[in-house]
């Protein structure tokens, strides 16, 4: 089975960048400042793909559940420590998955039009791909705060879509999360996910993605030049 459209949209976190080394240094960095206890990256990283601000929520409440009792003006102001940490952080320990540089750069040379389709804060998306030498790669960077809905919401990608000039019958999302695949379903259009990322701790072929890859380079087995 393969794939002939032209226009592939990228999820960022768990996705292309491994980026939970950098946000557990700032979410740790917001706890310390509010005199609360921090946790391991490892439980922090069962914490992101829903933004910025769900992110410091469940770290407030110490679970992937968040309290019902939690102050909103702490989150407020712990919202603003970690943002302000995490654009002193941003490449720190961030990396790539293994074959991300490659295989876009390949998808490129192919003829595909490509996006960014993330719930990170806009403003986060840029520096982080100059920081991983992606700058130039993507027609459009749509996030988390672009609009006021974001995935799963399928309104962020079809706002790709507008930007682009593109149906979303012409689209992939690629993603990690349940959130992007739903996202697409909602949306109209096919997706494939990625085992590797952040998923809660459940299994990214329970949303039931048209294709489930291990690695992000088996993207290519299914995508044909353009126009071929």
């Amino acid at each position: 089975m393969s794939f002939t459209k032209d226009t592939l949209l990228f999820d960022l976190d768990g996705t292309l960048v491994d980026s939970a080394p950098d946000l557990a240094l700032a979410v740790n960095d917001t706890l310390v400042q509010l005199n609360l206890s921090t946790y391991p990256e490892s439980t922090i990283r069962c914490w992101v793909g829903n933004g910025a601000k769900v992110l410091i929520e469940r770290a407030l409440s110490g679970s992937a559940t968040i309290s019902a009792n939690l102050d909103p003006a702490l989150a407020d102001k712990a919202l603003d420590l970690f943002l302000t940490s995490y654009q002193n952080n941003l490449c720190i320990h961030s990396k790539l998955y293994d074959g991300v540089l490659s295989s876009l750069q390949t998808l490129k040379a192919l003829g595909y039009k490509l996006a960014v389709v993330t719930n990170k804060p806009e403003r986060f998306i840029e520096p982080i791909l100059a920081g991983l030498n992606l700058t130039g790669l993507f027609e459009v960077l749509v996030g988390g705060d672009t609009l006021a809905q974001k995935k799963p919401d399928p309104s962020p990608l079809h706002f790709a879509c507008q930007q682009m000039n593109v149906a979303i019958e012409q689209c992939l999302m690629i993603g990690d999360s349940r959130n992007d695949i739903l996202a697409a379903k909602a949306a109209g259009t096919q997706s494939v996910g990625l085992t590797y990322g952040y998923n809660y701790g459940q299994p990214i072929a329970d949303s039931n993605p048209e294709w489930v890859f291990d690695n992000f380079a088996d993207l290519l087995n299914i995508l044909e030049p353009v126009n071929s």
